[in-house]
């Protein structure tokens, strides 16, 4: 009887596993807007560098790739399209930027010639739709490149100085 009592049931999570998603914040971490205020707040550029290297990660890359490399062409209009904001809390019925940035491809020129430019609008609207408001006004800036007027301090030369990247967006090789 007291063996019985020790098993857990399988669809429960244990307690070990509980305090270690207490601890970190859940699956969520911060959205892409998040790390950006805190480059934007940082006092000086060692600082905005150190917050930059310390969320270094594939997708924030990518996006600010998209967001700098001029090379890097959105075939969608300049400014806001017309969306309905998300305005559910950070959290909760949203997606995250973090996790749409592998579809940036469908909105460059060259990334997906198999979709109509008014079906890639779509696509887009309906990204925006499904990211927090934050999110998605991050995702405009990227295409429009103008994140840097948003996020004072998050430059082209920034990024190319803290990843060590060269004029075409690669690392350079010494």
């Amino acid at each position: 009887m007291a063996e019985q009592e020790k098993q857990q049931h399988p669809n429960l999570i244990s307690k070990k596993a509980m305090s270690s998603l207490a601890s970190t914040r859940g699956s969520q971490g911060e959205t892409v807007h998040e790390i950006f205020t805190k480059i934007n707040n940082a006092k000086d550029k060692p600082k905005k560098m150190e917050v930059l290297k310390r969320y270094d990660t594939p997708y924030i890359r990518q996006i600010l790739k998209a967001g700098f490399d001029p090379k890097i062409k959105f075939v969608l209009p300049v400014g806001t399209p017309p969306y309905i904001a998300n305005e559910s809390p950070v959290g909760t019925e949203h997606g995250l930027l973090r996790n749409e940035a592998r579809k940036l491809y469908l909105f460059i020129e060259g990334g997906d010639n198999t979709i109509t430019r008014t079906k890639k609008e779509t696509l887009f609207i309906q990204m925006l739709e499904g990211l927090h408001k934050t999110e998605a006004e991050v995702l405009i800036h990227v295409k429009d490149k103008t994140l840097n007027k948003t996020y004072k301090g998050l430059t082209e030369q920034l990024v190319k100085e803290t990843f060590d990247w060269n004029d075409d967006f690669m690392r350079n090789t010494k």
